[in-house]
């Protein structure tokens, strides 16, 4: 009678190991299959275009009467004061492309670059105000960051538009314990298509990446380790401690 429980025991364990092992690692995202190139070279240091306002984007805006003269008098110590600023406060960009500003109304911003869309300010308060001189911020740029260890995924604000990613990185905590350093990747939106550039950060040679300016929007995404052991152990775990309990009720049973 015990050697058939024990069968019966055995073939439940291994079935139930069989449904957890599915569940190993199964958090590992962007896996590259085997045999499918990805871009290791020519990856670009510096963005390759400017910034171009999308929908849902944040927009701070200044303005400075007289072509900005008081704003220079204020910098070289002139004029302490800068009264002749008009400052806008923030401003979304609706679903249909276009931000509702002060005194101008709505105004068309999706796909346009922050320098056009200064010129676009200009000529538009030209008629509110002398020589205008228009200076305009996207506040919500940011780039998504996961360090490698699983559940510590960070948004990272980008203060400036020159931010490395070794910025980006030391401002998540470094790469996690877990992490590959030799296999991070960069998913960036280009032309409306998503591209992967991988790179290798684990020796001296990653040096020339440290540099690289990042972009609003990216993914950077640190492969984790396949830890396999820590994964079984810990789905088995609750398994073992079932299975042991009825081990301990049978024996208690039969004797």
């Amino acid at each position: 009678m015990l050697s058939r429980f024990a069968q019966h025991l055995f073939c439940l364990i291994v079935a139930l190991l069989l449904i957890q092992s599915c569940g190993v690692n199964s958090n590992i995202m962007f896996k590259t299959p085997k045999g499918e190139a990805v871009i290791k070279d020519s990856i670009p240091m510096f963005p390759v275009a400017d910034y171009r306002i999308s929908i849902d984007d944040k927009i701070s805006f200044k303005i400075y009467t007289n072509n900005g003269s008081k704003l220079i008098e204020s910098m070289s110590g002139i004029d302490n004061t800068v009264s002749d600023k008009v400052d806008r406060g923030e401003y979304v960009v609706r679903s249909n492309g276009k931000v509702e500003l002060p005194v101008v109304g709505l105004v068309n911003a999706e796909n346009a670059t922050v320098e056009q869309f200064e010129d676009t300010l200009v000529k538009l308060f030209s008629s509110q105000y002398k020589d205008p001189f228009v200076q305009v911020k996207v506040t919500n740029q940011r780039v998504i960051i996961f360090p490698g260890g699983g559940g510590d995924a960070k948004v990272i604000p980008l203060a400036n538009a020159n931010t490395t990613l070794m910025e980006v990185i030391a401002s998540a905590g470094g790469i996690a314990e877990r992490g590959k350093a030799n296999t991070v990747k960069i998913i960036r939106k280009e032309n409306g298509e998503r591209k992967i550039y991988q790179l290798d950060l684990s020796t001296v040679q990653g040096l020339k990446y440290v540099d690289m300016i990042v972009q609003a929007n990216d993914y950077i995404y640190v492969e984790p380790n396949d830890d396999l052991a820590k994964e079984v152990i810990k789905d088995i775990a609750p398994i073992v401690a079932i299975l042991s309990n009825l081990v301990i009720l049978y024996t208690v049973i039969t004797n």
